[in-house]
């Protein structure tokens, strides 16, 4: 089986690719500028994604496409409309790809989505499912909700075999944002207001992700499908550092503040969506693929802190952190 893997410089598409090479598959990447994100790689550049991208070389003889490359969220976006350049990128540049990959002769693309189709907030006690309405709430969302659409359409219109893969947070080795602000936090000891925080919400290690997608891209009953998945141990946010502490052998540094006060004050801010992230719950339930497929998470959560751990701990080590 060919393979070919869009997004392939990515934080999650190097990881893939270097999986896939570990299984002994046939992999092809398509990247945007020429540097391939392993040596000896089958590489071809596509140039920038829309709907206009030119996509035959790179789907010479391939019967998979696990699709990753996307214009991705950020908290402040600059660009002066938002929405249009998500869908350029993530609607019109994944419909041009689907509809290539079927007049090519591809059996399959695997769609990595994101669970904010579903909405940006749960309870405690009510996961997202895959049955739920969709409820996107900013352009990223949205762009995504509505490739996902655009490639239903394309499956049912050319045959072409698709699945969808909703994602949480992914965190790994490399892993950037929010995530790795909270892990330097922890590591440089500096004081954090999150004692009171008892919020849930999902994550997905980068290898738990990565081989759920490489089933996705081989089970026969995968195959149309929309796939939620997680690591399967929610954790709120103060125990989220008290476990980075944990990995990295520095203690978290946790005092109280009510959450009410936390929240008025980020509005002060200006960073209430930012703030959100840190008291609000959003869960996952990933029982569905675990049914469908026999999936199930290779890493628990506290292997993954450990490896994120010890990556971010020899990155660091210069500064005099962890010497």
């Amino acid at each position: 089986m060919k393979i070919l893997v869009t997004g392939a410089n990515g934080f999650v598409g190097q990881y893939l690719c270097a999986e896939l090479l570990r299984q002994g598959q046939s992999v092809h990447v398509a990247v945007r500028s020429a540097h391939p994100p392993i040596d000896n790689i089958e590489m071809v550049v596509v140039g920038a994604i829309d709907g206009k991208t030119k996509w035959a070389e790179a789907l010479c003889d391939v019967d998979v496409v696990i699709h990753l490359a996307a214009r991705v969220h950020v908290m402040k976006d600059d660009a002066t409309d938002p929405l249009a350049e998500f869908l350029k990128v993530n609607m019109q540049g994944t419909a041009n790809l689907a509809r290539q990959a079927a007049a090519n002769g591809v059996k399959r693309l695997v769609y990595v989505s994101s669970i904010k189709v579903n909405g940006e907030q749960t309870t405690e006690t009510r996961p997202f499912i895959e049955s739920d309405k969709p409820n996107p709430q900013d352009a990223y969302a949205i762009s995504k909700w509505q490739a996902e659409q655009a490639l239903q359409r394309i499956a049912h219109e050319t045959g072409l075999e698709v699945v969808i893969v909703r994602s949480p947070l992914v965190y790994g080795p490399g892993v950037k944002g929010n995530f790795i602000r909270l892990l330097a936090a922890v590591g440089k000891g500096t004081p954090l207001p999150l004692a009171c925080v008892r919020n849930k919400r999902s994550l997905i290690y980068l290898g738990n992700l990565v081989d759920a997608l490489i089933v996705c891209a081989s089970h026969s009953a995968a195959a149309g499908k929309t796939y939620l998945v997680c690591d399967g141990e929610d954790i709120s946010s103060s125990e989220l550092a008290r476990r980075m502490g944990i990995a990295l052998g520095k203690p978290a540094r946790l005092f109280p503040v009510p959450i009410g006060l936390l929240r008025g004050l980020s509005k002060l801010l200006g960073k209430f969506e930012s703030a959100e992230r840190v008291v609000g719950s959003l869960c996952v339930n990933g029982d569905f693929i675990q049914r469908d497929l026999g999936w199930k998470p290779s890493f628990t959560l506290q292997q993954g802190l450990q490896a994120t751990a010890d990556w971010y701990r020899v990155q660091h080590h210069s500064s005099g952190i962890f010497s």
